[in-house]
Formats: structure tokens, sequence, C-alpha cells
């Protein structure tokens, strides 16, 4: 079995000696860096071929969220998948770390479970992190006018590019933009999990989307799905 390899980029030494401690009691994953500023993350994730970068969002100098545009716009940071970890959930900033190119979000009290959970599923690209949080928390943000850069229009490019899709292919992804799983979607369609990722796949391809998580922000800023604000 090949190791989950994993970078922690995080301006406060003290947690990041917790999260290696826990990370490296797993037999696999490995904690293979650690930064403390976003600049430095860009420059470990390169040079230690991490898989995963454990993001935080404030940093001094270079924040987490300029250090995953970096890491996203780089081709040869491809496969690198960022998760943001942030202090508290309800964070302005989380939607536009999603829409940097993080796979996804945690906050920092999560459960020791919850982090290594994360790890493993950001590792694999088959679901969203805190998918109910996540999606809570776009529909807010959205909501509040910080749908798009494309104009005026809601949705802009990705509105146009949705008309790439089949209609099996928006289904799909109107249920990964409800933070459902592979598994989850599967029984709701009445077909195998196989048949859901491939549908998923194509999504991503056609849509241009890095993993799960780029679905779901595409989804609400096309307007495919609105967001309901209580």
């Amino acid at each position: 079995m090949t190791a989950i390899r994993v970078l922690l980029a995080d301006d406060q030494a003290l947690l990041r000696s917790a999260f290696r401690v826990l990370v490296d009691s797993e037999p696999d994953m490995q904690v293979v860096g650690e930064a403390s500023d976003g600049a430095q993350a860009v420059e470990l994730a390169r040079s230690e071929r991490a898989d995963i970068v454990l993001m935080d969002i404030r940093m001094p100098g270079t924040d987490g969220l300029a250090a995953t545009r970096l890491i996203s716009a780089d081709p040869e940071l491809a496969h690198v998948r960022v998760v943001m970890l942030t202090t508290f959930e309800v964070d302005e900033y989380v939607v536009q770390s999603l829409r940097a190119g993080a796979s996804g979000f945690l906050g920092k009290g999560s459960e020791p479970d919850e982090l290594l959970n994360a790890i493993r599923v950001a590792a694999a690209g088959e679901a969203l992190l805190s998918p109910v949080a996540t999606k809570g928390l776009i529909a807010k943000f959205l909501a509040q006018g910080g749908s798009s850069d494309d104009g005026d229009e809601p949705g802009g490019t990705h509105a146009e590019r949705l008309r790439a899709l089949t209609g099996r292919e928006r289904e799909v992804l109107v249920h990964v933009a409800g933070g459902l799983s592979n598994d989850e979607i599967a029984v709701q369609l009445t077909v195998s999990p196989l048949t859901v990722k491939t549908h998923v796949n194509r999504a991503m391809a056609k849509l241009g989307a890095r993993d799960r998580a780029q679905l779901v922000v595409i989804a609400y800023e096309s307007g495919l799905v609105r967001p309901r604000v209580e």
C-alpha cells in the first residue's frame, strides 16, 4: 500500500505537531513536510510530492487562499488536493477557497477521526468534505451576491458549459451539489455506483472541474442549484 503523503501548512507550530502525531499514527499516511506560510506550502508541495495539503486559511505573508490558487494553477501539482483548515466552519473565505481549487474544508475543532477520514476522502477524490456544511456555506454566500465573477448574469460561463452535459449528467450534478456520495446517488437514481462515478467524471471533464468540490461551486454559480437561505 502506498501511503498518502500529507503536508501540514499552519503558522501554529503546536497545532502542526498535534496533526503530525495524529497523521503519522496511521499506517496508510505519512507527514512529508510542515510549512508555516503559504509560499513555503507551495514549495514543499512540489519538492516533497505531497498528495494532500492540510492548509490553514489564515497565515502571515502568503495566506492559504493565495497558496491554494498557486497550487491549483500549477500543472505539475495537478494531483495535489488541498483541504482547508478553518477555526470556524462558517467562514467567508471557505467559498473563495473552493473556487480557488480546494477540495473541501474542515474545522480545526473536528474530531481526530474526522480529520483522518477527510484526508482519505480527499485523496480518493470521491466525495466532498463536510458536504452539509459546505453546501450551506455556498448557499449563504452566493445568496449574498458573491455568486460569480463572470458578470451580472447568474452563472456566466458556467451556465454555458452546462449545455454540454447530458440530462443524466445534470441530474447527477444536482445530487453532487446536495452533498450525496456516489453510493447515495446510485440509490436515488437506481443505477450502480460505477455508473454514477462515470457520470461524475464526465461532468468534471466537460466543466473543467478538478474534483467534486468544484462541481458543487459550479452547480450553484451556474444557477442549476438555487441557494436556500433560512
